[in-house]
């Protein structure tokens, strides 16, 4: 696979052909039919705990960034629950966010703001970008270990799995809600870390780069968009440095501490 600049990348049809399937299947949510309040619920849970336990606190928080230590059999099942997003193989989503910390608003950024809202937000994962030529070498911490592999690899059948389980309790709207339409959820959510929290906002802290603290981003994404921290102390396992900015993420990890099951948390020294 020959990849050029970013002018000359071609599109991951793969990728675009799951993420419209996603979307169209999200549709279905308007019929009448679909609906119920006990499917609005799994929505709610299945979104904090695959976008909440699962990609912020199990993928960015403690395998990209290791801003705390938990025992083994936790991390895989934050990592499992991370999979459960649908948003990519783990090793390559940390690879791709390890690579823009490194590079934030740069050219080799994979999601350079600098490029526009749609490239930050969803654009870039549409091409084959140069970045993914970079992900093994700096991934060297996750690329062996044998779970890792297995959801990176596995991730759809494990979606498809769920879908089959929800379809079993509560039918087909269970699925549409569950499946369809909070993958959409979380996916938007997340990449609103990546495209919304480098246009609006405010900042604290010099990052050398756009990163901005974003309160409502920081409400849909427990806590990831208060992102100007983040960028300024990026091992740091609390982002909401402030009493105002609210950071649920930051809450669990000290619930985990407080059970033992977290431990190494990495804050920033205060002066």
């Amino acid at each position: 696979m020959t990849i050029a600049t970013s002018t000359q990348v071609r599109l991951n049809w793969p990728t675009v052909i799951f993420l419209a399937l996603v979307h169209v299947g999200a549709f279905f949510a308007l019929l009448p039919s679909n609906f119920s309040w006990s499917a609005i619920g799994v929505v709610l849970f299945l979104h904090w705990i695959t976008g909440g336990l699962g990609i912020t606190l199990g993928w960015h928080r403690l395998v990209t960034h290791r801003s705390f230590e938990t025992p083994k059999w936790l991390e895989y099942f934050l990592v499992f629950c991370g999979a459960l997003s649908c948003e990519g193989g783990v090793i390559h989503w940390v690879g791709l966010h390890r690579i823009h910390h490194l590079h934030s608003d740069t050219e080799p950024d994979p999601h350079d703001s600098n490029k526009g809202f749609w490239w930050s937000h969803m654009g870039w994962m549409l091409y084959e970008i140069p970045a993914q030529a970079d992900i093994e070498r700096f991934t060297k911490d996750i690329a062996d270990d044998p779970v890792y592999r297995f959801l990176q690899s596995y991730f759809i059948p494990l979606q498809v799995a769920l879908g089959l389980l929800l379809y079993l309790i509560g039918g087909w709207s269970f699925v549409v809600w569950g499946i369809f339409v909070r993958l959409v959820l979380v996916f938007h959510c997340t990449w609103f870390v990546n495209s919304a929290t480098h246009k609006f906002g405010y900042r604290t802290y010099e990052s050398n780069d756009k990163s901005k603290n974003c309160w409502w981003v920081a409400l849909v994404t427990y806590g990831e968009g208060w992102h100007n921290n983040h960028h300024a102390y990026q091992y740091s396992a609390r982002h909401g440095m402030q009493w105002w900015e609210i950071d649920p993420t930051w809450m669990t990890i000290r619930f985990l501490q407080i059970l033992g099951l977290a431990e190494k948390v990495k804050l920033v020294e205060k002066t």
